[in-house]
C-alpha cells in the first residue's frame, strides 16, 4: 500500500563490544516506543511519543562495536537468536526495523550488512557496504575495515509502503557516484546509518548529509553511534563517535538532529516535500549522464 507519508523512528545509541549489553539498549528503545515515552528527554522534544513508527532505524555497529582493533569480530548468520528476538519485537510494535549494519555471514564471507525485519517478523539481509573504511588520520593508528570485511558489490533500492529507499552505510557517504545512482533511479529516501569518528564528524558529517539530500532531491535519514564507547572486555579501552543523527529534507534543511546524547525520536516524512523541490528545480529533466556502477 502506497503512503504519502511515513513515520521514521531514528535511533542514536552508544554500542559496545558486548551483544548482551547492546540488546539491553535495544529493549529500552523498543519499550519506550511501545509505551509511547521518549527514551531520552534532555534535548529531544516532545517527551511523549504520540505516533507509531512505520520504520525504526538503528545505526551502524548496533549489535557489536569493536573497541580494541585486535579483537576478532564474530559474524552473525540469518538464524542467529538475536535476529529472532528482534523479529518478535517488530511484530509486537507493528513496525519494520532496519539495523544499519551488522557483521553478517553470506556464502562464507563476512560483510558489513544492513538487516530488515518486517512487521510480520520476516528477516532479510539488506545492503552490503561497498566502500570499506581504510583510513589513516594524522596522529592515530590506521583503521582497515577491509582486513575484516568483504566488499559489497551493488547498490540496493527497497520498496517500502510505496517509498523507494536507497541504502548506504557510513563511509559510503563520501562517494557521490553511489548517490547519483540513487538520484537517477528516483529514490524518495536514503538511509546512511553510521559510526562517524569525532574528528571527521566535526568537519564533514553535516555538509555531506545535506549535500546528499540536495543532489538527490530526497530525504536523508542518518542514525549514528554517539559518545564514549567503553570496552566491557578490556578495561580502559574506549572509542568515541560523533553522534548528531539527522533527518535532512529534500531542500537540504535539517529537520531533526539528536545532538550528542543517546535517544530515539519519531519524525514524519511527507512525499509532497519531494515534489515541491522537484517542481522548483527539475533536476530529473536535466540529467545528462547515466551512472554506471562498476563491479
Amino acid at each position: 500500500m502506497t503512503q504519502n507519508s511515513i513515520n521514521i523512528a531514528i535511533v542514536q545509541m552508544t554500542a559496545v563490544d558486548s551483544l548482551a549489553a547492546n540488546l539491553a539498549q535495544f529493549e529500552l528503545i523498543f519499550n519506550s516506543i511501545k509505551n509511547q515515552q521518549s527514551y531520552q528527554t534532555e534535548i529531544l522534544a516532545p517527551s511523549v511519543i504520540s505516533t507509531s513508527p512505520d520504520l525504526i532505524c538503528f545505526p551502524e555497529n548496533c549489535l557489536f562495536l569493536r573497541i580494541k582493533s585486535s579483537d576478532p569480530i564474530e559474524g552473525f548468520d540469518l538464524s542467529h537468536s538475536s535476529f529472532l528476538w528482534i523479529s518478535e519485537w517488530a511484530k509486537k510494535l507493528g513496525s519494520c526495523i532496519h539495523l544499519g549494519a551488522v557483521p553478517l555471514i553470506i556464502e562464507g564471507k563476512l560483510y558489513n550488512s544492513s538487516m530488515w525485519f518486517g512487521k510480520d517478523g520476516s528477516i532479510q539481509a539488506g545492503y552490503q557496504k561497498i566502500h570499506l573504511f581504510d583510513i589513516a588520520l594524522e596522529g592515530q593508528a590506521p583503521i582497515r575495515e577491509s582486513d575484516v570485511f568483504a566488499r559489497g558489490q551493488v547498490p540496493v533500492i527497497r520498496e517500502f509502503n510505496g517509498w523507494r529507499i536507497g541504502e548506504s552505510i557510513c563511509y559510503d557517504v563520501r562517494f557521490s557516484e553511489l548517490y547519483s545512482y540513487y538520484a537517477y533511479n528516483n529514490v524518495d529516501l536514503i538511509l546512511i546509518p553510521s559510526s562517524f569518528l569525532v574528528e571527521t564528524g566535526q568537519a564533514h558529517w553535516e555538509v555531506l548529509l545535506r549535500a546528499r539530500a540536495i543532489e538527490s532531491q530526497c530525504f536523508v535519514v542518518a542514525s549514528a553511534q554517539v559518545g564514549v564507547h567503553r570496552s566491557l572486555k578490556h578495561i580502559g579501552s574506549e572509542r568515541r563517535t560523533f553522534g548528531n543523527s539527522m533527518i535532512v529534507d529534500p531542500w537540504g534543511a535539517i529537520s531533526l538532529n539528536l545532538g550528542n546524547e543517546e535517544g530515539v525520536q519519531i519524525y514524519t516524512l511527507h512525499k509532497e516535500a519531494i515534489q515541491k523541490v522537484k517542481n522548483q528545480i527539475p533536476m530529473p529533466d536535466h540529467r545528462r549522464l547515466n551512472v554506471d556502477i562498476k563491479k
